[in-house]
C-alpha cells in the first residue's frame, strides 16, 4: 500500500548540486538613483520559447453534463502539503508553450482537447524569482458513453485528477483548504474570477 509522502529533511543547496534552479544577486538602481541588491531565483531549464512553464485551465463539454474543469491533487515537497493546481509543466527545449499545453493535459490527466487560448508571457513570483509562464485553454468535447482515459504520468509522478463542474469549482476549493490542502494562486484566482461573476458584477 502506498505510504504518505513527507519531508524527511532540509539542508541548505550548495550551488554546485543544484539541478534545476540557479541563485542570483542583482545589481540593480532605483528610481532615486540609489544603487540597490536584489537576491532571485531562476530556473536553469528555460528552452528557446522564453517560456519556463504552461498551466492549463480545461473546459470539458459533455452532451447531458455541465460544463466542467479538471484539476490536479499533488504533493508538493516545498510546503509539504498536497496542493490542489491546473495541470501544469515545463516547456521543453524546442518545444512552444502551445504545444506543452496539449502534451501536459494528456500526461497528466489523460484527456486531449483543442488549444482555444493561450495567454501572453506572465510572471509567476516576481519578487522571489525570474519565472514565468503562459496560461493555456484547451477545450475537451466528449460524447455520451466516453470512458474516462488513462493517465500518461512520469516516473515519479504522483497526481489525482478531479473533474469538478465550473458552477461548483470555487465551492470545492475552499472545501480542500479547509481540508488542509494548499490552493495554487492562480488557480484560486481563475475560480474566483467565475464565482464574482456571478455573485458580484
Amino acid at each position: 500500500m502506498p505510504s504518505e509522502p513527507k519531508v524527511t529533511s532540509i539542508d541548505a543547496l550548495p550551488t554546485s548540486e543544484a539541478k534545476w534552479i540557479e541563485f542570483q544577486k542583482i545589481s540593480w538602481t532605483d528610481q532615486i538613483g540609489k544603487p540597490r541588491i536584489w537576491e532571485s531565483a531562476s530556473r536553469k531549464t528555460r528552452g528557446k520559447s522564453g517560456v519556463d512553464a504552461v498551466a492549463i485551465s480545461t473546459i470539458i463539454r459533455h452532451p447531458s453534463r455541465p460544463p466542467s474543469t479538471i484539476i490536479i491533487l499533488q504533493y508538493r515537497p516545498p510546503v509539504d502539503a498536497v496542493c490542489v493546481e491546473f495541470p501544469a509543466g515545463l516547456v521543453d527545449e524546442n518545444e512552444t508553450p502551445s504545444d506543452a499545453s496539449t502534451r501536459e493535459l494528456h500526461e497528466e490527466t489523460g484527456y486531449k482537447g483543442k488549444l482555444r487560448y493561450i495567454s501572453p508571457t506572465i510572471v509567476s513570483d516576481p519578487g522571489m524569482s525570474t519565472a514565468n509562464m503562459q496560461l493555456a485553454t484547451v477545450e475537451v468535447v466528449l460524447g455520451e458513453g466516453d470512458k474516462e482515459p488513462e493517465q500518461v504520468l512520469d516516473d515519479g509522478e504522483f497526481i489525482e485528477r478531479v473533474v469538478v463542474p465550473l458552477g461548483e469549482l470555487y465551492e470545492r476549493l475552499l472545501k480542500y483548504s479547509e481540508e488542509g490542502k494548499l490552493v495554487d494562486a492562480r488557480l484560486f484566482h481563475w475560480a474566483a474570477g467565475f464565482h464574482c461573476a456571478k455573485t458580484v458584477l
